[in-house]
């Protein structure tokens, strides 16, 4: 019997706390998953979410063959809390640690977007750029390309401000807008951007599922110490929330 890959997926590098449990994989449906509030609540939510979610699915933590969160960019806080969290439970599991995959935030909005697509018939696009609101008048934003199922990154994500967008993205046939950046700057996309087809779209913790198994196949799970955020901009001070979000984790799941 061929044995089903079990991972735990999370972001909340955004206003949305969303976790997930599955076999991961571009068609699998996640076999629990949790999408609420997210922002300063997310650190005294996830890990109860976690838990819950782990208890659903009839998996034990020791029992995964990777935790995979987003890593940025996004929101200091989320993506601070996140990383430390992941690497808690990633310690607290094994006594050797179990893998760590840390997934940009905007392939999982590419892939969420890439899904919603699918799922609604239309036909695949040969690129996504995943614009997501970087607040303080910028937008972050990386191009990915569809081959199949697979997406595959053509830069490294970085910032921009809304209208220097169309230096980064080329308005060009067969290139969907993805993420939530255009509710908020899409006035000042210009024209020649807000042609392209666009879906509303974020990194979700049921697409970070979906993408693990790729980014698995290409050696991207690292160890918990080596598990890092992924900034764009400087960053920022240390909350207490996040500091204290790696002994939470340890804490909830008992000794190793």
């Amino acid at each position: 019997m061929v044995r089903v890959t079990r991972f735990l997926a999370f972001d909340t590098s955004t206003d949305s706390l969303s976790v997930a449990v599955g076999a991961g994989g571009p068609d699998a449906a996640p076999l629990a998953a949790h999408t609420g509030v997210g922002g300063a609540q997310a650190s005294a939510t996830l890990i109860p979410l976690i838990q819950d979610l782990l208890a659903q699915a009839g998996w034990r933590l020791d029992e995964l063959d990777a935790i995979v969160f987003g890593r940025g960019p996004g929101a200091f806080t989320g993506v601070r809390t996140a990383c430390a969290v992941a690497q808690g439970l990633a310690f607290a599991a094994r006594p050797q640690g179990l893998p760590v995959l840390p997934l940009d935030t905007l392939w999982a909005v590419a892939e969420d977007a890439r899904a919603t697509l699918a799922a609604a018939g239309s036909p695949a696009p040969h690129t996504i750029a995943a614009v997501l609101d970087a607040r303080m008048d910028e937008v972050y934003v990386a191009r990915y390309t569809l081959t199949g199922d697979a997406l595959r990154p053509l830069e490294p994500p970085r910032l921009c401000r809304p209208e220097d967008l169309l230096q980064v993205v080329p308005a060009v046939p067969g290139t969907v807008l993805a993420g939530n950046a255009v509710a908020v700057y899409g006035n000042r996309f210009g024209p020649a951007l807000l042609a392209l087809p666009q879906v509303p779209a974020l990194p979700t913790a049921t697409a970070l599922l979906r993408l693990a198994p790729q980014a698995m196949a290409q050696g991207l799970a690292v160890s918990a110490p080596e598990a890092q955020p992924l900034y764009v901009r400087d960053k920022v001070a240390q909350t207490t929330a996040e500091r204290e979000a790696i002994k939470q984790a340890q804490a909830a799941t008992g000794p190793a």
